[in-house]
């Protein structure tokens, strides 16, 4: 697996002693199982031991009810088992490096718009909604409209806005109704950097995204995309950190190569966040390789080693309705590629098209707990490396029950 760091009860990092305690969660779902040896297997590891793995990924945290990319959110995570922790990184105006999932959701996902002289620096300020067009509210505040020290005076909050608002504090209310403001008191921001401190005390390893910018690049004329990649893998280097606790992510398959010619330590371990499926006009198919581009075996040639689509690129369904991996899958494991995946528990409960995620085997899924039976495909036909969670309490349970490194 990705290098694992096991503990039976708990583990010490930095001075500090965790326990793992993956909450009520798991259990919950495994309840929901349909009998049957997975059910059983899973009812058996109700009392643990559970273990930190790095077969469970932290997606931004736990934000499932942790406002994201903050300090409480990656310390919930590490609390429930993830061994690996993600920073979404993108630059401030003074070109430091941040966690934030876009450059330009401050306005969605911090207090920004409540603090008048930065909430004056946005790239679009708040306009209300209009309820005699049908205008909706909105605003755009991005991490390149304000400095470091600037970001730092903000909170994080749960994501989302209110589009029918008409005032400031209405509109930063639009936390779905699946999550939760109970911790979204003043979720703590961090730099890039101070990330990495965070998660080397936690004793967690490290999967930072480079995001696209959302500002033209060169920035500034002269901050190029290539020195935005290098300085991600440079914060890395001077604090020390070995190549081989880092997994450098990216949807742009430039950055991949980048890597790879240019820091080649962290480069075999990047990984390349494949949405393909998911681009304007594609026609790609999971599970028709001639609709791929480039192919699994042009992937690997290429110098790539991980890849990372969403769970329903690598999953379908036999013809009896039973989860069996994708085409996609066996094609990348028959190339000599790893698998990572995202994101589990990313959308509350199952909907009956199956969500974004599941939405390749939706009939198979009947009740909640029917994401564990994904999981399993996913670990034991699949063979992911690891999988990102929202949530990721659940994956490390049945990593902990399964023998997962």
């Amino acid at each position: 697996m990705l290098g694992a760091v096991v503990l039976s009860a708990c583990t010490s990092s930095g001075g500090v002693t965790q326990g793992i305690q993956v909450g009520p969660r798991p259990s919950f779902l495994v309840d929901q199982l349909e009998a049957g040896p997975l059910k059983r297997k899973l009812q058996g590891c109700a009392e643990g031991p559970f273990r930190r793995t790095t077969f469970s990924i932290g997606h931004r945290g736990a934000p499932l009810q942790f406002p994201e990319h903050t300090q409480e959110s990656y310390e919930a995570a590490a609390r429930m088992g993830a061994g690996v922790l993600e920073c979404d990184v993108t630059f401030t105006k003074d070109r430091q490096l941040v966690c934030r999932h876009s450059q330009c959701d401050l306005h969605a996902t911090t207090n920004i718009l409540e603090i008048p002289a930065l909430a004056a620096k946005c790239t679009k300020p708040f306009e209300p909604a209009d309820p005699a067009t049908g205008r909706p509210a909105s605003a755009r505040c991005c991490t390149s409209d304000v400095t470091l020290a600037e970001f730092k005076q903000l909170c994080g909050k749960m994501d989302g806005v209110d589009p029918t608002a008409t005032t400031v504090a209405r509109y930063l209310r639009g936390t779905p109704d699946f999550r939760t403001d109970l911790y979204s008191t003043c979720g703590t921001l961090l730099s890039h950097q101070e990330s990495i401190t965070l998660f080397r005390r936690l004793g967690t390893k490290f999967t930072p995204e480079l995001k696209a910018p959302s500002v033209p690049m060169p920035y500034e004329g002269d901050y190029t995309q290539a020195a935005y990649a290098q300085q991600l893998i440079d914060e890395y280097t001077r604090a020390g950190v070995p190549p081989e606790d880092v997994w450098p992510q990216s949807f742009q398959l430039e950055d991949v190569k980048y890597w790879l010619k240019r820091a080649p330590d962290f480069g075999r371990q990047a990984v390349f966040l494949d949405e393909r499926d998911d681009l304007p006009g594609s026609r790609f198919d999971p599970n028709d390789p001639s609709t791929w581009e480039p192919s699994m075996a042009a992937l690997a040639e290429s110098g790539v080693r991980i890849l990372a689509p969403p769970i329903y690129v690598l999953l379908t369904l036999d013809t009896q309705g039973r989860i069996i991996p994708s085409a996609y899958a066996r094609e990348a494991r028959a190339a000599g590629l790893d698998l990572i995946t995202w994101s589990f528990e990313r959308e509350g409960p199952l909907r009956p098209d199956g969500g974004y995620y599941f939405q390749s085997i939706a009939p198979a899924l009947k009740r909640d707990g029917d994401m564990l039976v994904a999981l399993d495909v996913l670990a034991r036909d699949v063979g992911v490396l690891g999988v990102f969670s929202d949530w990721p309490g659940t994956v490390s349970y049945y990593a902990s029950c399964m023998g997962r490194d």
